[in-house]
Parts: structure tokens; C-alpha cells; sequence
């Protein structure tokens, strides 16, 4: 079934890309001319005043062998000239000086508008062929380690999830022992861990040894500081609003600011590499880690931290709950207020979770240790490399800057 192009599947990651995890269908019939091709590059045409920077954002149509339908409010690119390449047209879109042309000769107070004319107005220093080559090469080439990168963290999420579910929801190495099978991708010493056999409880049957607990018994919750509207600065420390909880990973890009002298005194507020925040407005219990930042970030009212006793060596669990489907829905059904859900910590904290025997929990949490220093390192080197394509690009785009002239970025 065709889908349709939308405004909201274009997605900003460190970088704008299309995606296509929730999409509209389309049942009735349609032109073959509004049919996409894979590769057709697509400009976003209208956006709010507030997120004018995504005016005239490039997308490209994925080879993924779906169809997708041309959509109003999205520009099609079409090529007059065998001398530009699409691929270096795709970066121009993406440069700064583009966006501004576009801002700047946009129609509309709340909700910005584009025209192909405008586009098309835009003028810019076109470089030979072969070098407008060589350029998208360098930039796709950063562009893609990046994607390896998140799509890396998408895998290890999935794993520690998965292994999560096995182990403290779907109990399968129990099951397994009570069948007389060795639980799969397991050692003999980590199977020994797990009983032979399920209990009752008040709350259901547990593996024989297990108890039924809530968070709390995991982990102290703690809300975040008021800061008052005069401490915003354009510089200093960043504040984790509840927007820039992110599933997963926290988002410092768009962090507001304090002063060093408004975190005097506040330090049982400051966030480190690790710490895992859960939003309590809005988006209830959304859930991300803290990546490493400099100077320090602080954390908001309305943000909560779950804390464990070690950090980062007994976290997996409390991440891998908190992170859960299960955990989500949970702090929807514990919200209140009409015009936007809240929730308290107290409520977030009484989510059941199973709780093994100590030795177990250790494995667990070591297996998980792994996966999220991997994490958010890669998080990091994401971001690191995006800065480097973020700054590499209006250079090369405008000639300032040559190919040859390019850092290595092997190691960034």
C-alpha cells in the first residue's frame, strides 16, 4: 500500500534525514506522476515560525522498495542540468545560507511558506563537476559512519531489551532448566544462577527465590531544581528541560543556559556521563541517559534522576525497566491533569519489577555495564563527527575550503 509523504517524516538526528516509522497510507487511486522514485530529493516547503530552521530541509526518498507518494507542502527537486550533481545539491539544501535565503524571503507570520520560485532564486557558487563529486564523497562518507553509529546504539538498545525480556519477564532460562535444557547463549555459570522452578506470590507466580518488588527498592528518585525565568543566559551551563529528554539519549543541543554563578550551591543538581533522567510532563516517563558535556549540565524541574547506589555498574536493570513499554505505560496511567499529563516520582518509583537474588542481578547489570558505556560513547563520537561535518560543510560548499585541504577524521 502506497504511503504519503509527510512533513513529519523528516527527522533531524544530528543531521536531517527521512523516515519512515510512521507513516500514512493511502488506499484511493492516484496519478502515476505523483509516484517517487528512490533517490528523489524533497524540500520541506512550510514549517512553524518557532522551527524555521527546517525550511527548505532536504530529504531523500529511500530504496526500500515501498511506494511513496508525492505530498503537498513538499517540494520536488527537479534537475534542468547534467551539472550539478544531485549529490552535491543535497548538501547545498543542507547549508545555512540556503535556510536563510529561504527564511528570509518566506511568506507568513506563525507559519512560514516557501515558493519554487525562491528556490530557485537562490544563487551559489557551483564548482566543476568532479569537485562537487569529490565534495558529497567526503560529507557522505562522515554522514555514513554516523548512521553506523546510531544504528550501532538501535542494535545494542534492541539486545539489552531483548535480554531483559528473557531473563525478567519471560523468565526463559527458568523454563528451560524445568525442561532440562541449558538456556541458549548462555555459560554454565551464568545458568546456575537462575532456579529450576517457579514460586507463588502475591503478585503471581516469580521464579523460585525471586521476590516481586518496585523500583524504589532499586533506586532513590530525585526531582530537579526550579530555575527561574531572569537566571536563562545564551551561554554557560545547559539545563535538561523536559525537551530535551530523548528516548534514549539525552539531547544537549538544545539545552538552555545558566550562568556559573546561578549553579553556586546547586551541585546536587549537576548531571555526570551516566546519570538517567525521566521526564514527569508532557511525555511522561521518557527516558534517557546524560552523554558527556562541558561545562557540566544541570538538571530542570520537571526532569527526574534515577539513581543507583554504584551508577553506571548497577544500572542496567533500572535502565533496561525504565526504558521498557511496560514502564511507559505505566507512567500514562499514573499521570493527571487535563491540559498536560504529570506525573510525581513517587509514582514512576512504584513500578513492579521482579527482583532476582543479588549474584544474579550482578550479572545482569555487568552484561549491561557493557552495552552502555558502548552507548554512549558512540553517542559521543555521533556528535563529534557531526560537529566535524557541520563544519566542514558551509566551507566546502562556498569554496572556502578545498578537498584536499580536509583533516583526517579517522579517529574523531
Amino acid at each position: 500500500m502506497p504511503i504519503v509523504v509527510a512533513i513529519g517524516n523528516f527527522e533531524y538526528s544530528g543531521g536531517f534525514r527521512f523516515h519512515a516509522t510512521q507513516v500514512k497510507r493511502y488506499t484511493d487511486a492516484f496519478p502515476s506522476e505523483f509516484v517517487l522514485k528512490a533517490g528523489d530529493i524533497l524540500l520541506v516547503m512550510t514549517c512553524q515560525t518557532a522551527g524555521g530552521e527546517i525550511l527548505g530541509i532536504p530529504a531523500k526518498v529511500p530504496d526500500d522498495g515501498r511506494i511513496y507518494l508525492h505530498n503537498q507542502r513538499l517540494g520536488l527537486v527537479v534537475f534542468r542540468s547534467d551539472k550539478i550533481s544531485p549529490e552535491f545539491a543535497y548538501w547545498l539544501f543542507l547549508s545555512q545560507n540556503f535556510n536563510r535565503h529561504l527564511v528570509g524571503t518566506a511568506s507568513g507570520t506563525k507559519i512560514l511558506h516557501t515558493a519554487p520560485s525562491r528556490i530557485e532564486a537562490f544563487q551559489f557558487l557551483l564548482p566543476p563537476l568532479n569537485e562537487q563529486l569529490e565534495i558529497s564523497a567526503v560529507l557522505s562518507v562522515i554522514d555514513d559512519r554516523i548512521t553506523l553509529l546510531r544504528e550501532t546504539n538501535a542494535t545494542l538498545e534492541a539486545i539489552a531489551q531483548a535480554l531483559f525480556k528473557s531473563w525478567f519477564v519471560d523468565f526463559d532460562p527458568v523454563r528451560a532448566k524445568m525442561e532440562g535444557r541449558v538456556p541458549e547463549d548462555m555459560d554454565e555459570a551464568t545458568a546456575a544462577l537462575f532456579p529450576d522452578g517457579f514460586e507463588e506470590s502475591e503478585l503471581g507466580e516469580v521464579p523460585r527465590g525471586w521476590r516481586w518488588g518496585t523500583l524504589s527498592d532499586l533506586a532513590t528518585f530525585q526531582n530537579g531544581y526550579a530555575f527561574k525565568s531572569k537566571d536563562w543566559t545564551d551561554v554557560g551551563h545547559p539545563v535538561v528541560k523536559i525537551g530535551d529528554v530523548k528516548p534514549g539519549i539525552i539531547d544537549l543541543e538544545g539545552c538552555s543556559y545558566v550562568a556559573r554563578e546561578t549553579v553556586a550551591g546547586l551541585d546536587r543538581f549537576r548531571l555526570s556521563r551516566g546519570d538517567l533522567l525521566v521526564g514527569m510532563t508532557g511525555y511522561v516517563g521518557e527516558t534517557g541517559l546524560v552523554p558527556s558535556v562541558e561545562p557540566a549540565a544541570y538538571l530542570n524541574q520537571r526532569v527526574g534522576r534515577m539513581a543507583t547506589k554504584s551508577g553506571a555498574s548497577d544500572l542496567g536493570y533500572l535502565y533496561c525497566a525504565a526504558r521498557s513499554q511496560a514502564f511507559k505505560e505505566f507512567a500514562e496511567a499514573q499521570s493527571h491533569g487535563s491540559a498536560q499529563a504529570n506525573v510525581s516520582g513517587a509514582s514512576l518509583m512504584a513500578f513492579p519489577a521482579v527482583i532476582a537474588p543479588p549474584p544474579l542481578m550482578e550479572c545482569f547489570n555487568s552484561v549491561m555495564a557493557d552495552m552502555l558505556e558502548g552507548i554512549l560513547t558512540n553517542h559521543e563520537q555521533a556528535r563529534t563527527l557531526s560537529t566535524v561535518r557541520d563544519t566542514l560543510l558551509p566551507r566546502l560548499i562556498s569554496g572556502q575550503l578545498h578537498v584536499g585541504e580536509v583533516p583526517e577524521v579517522e579517529h574523531a
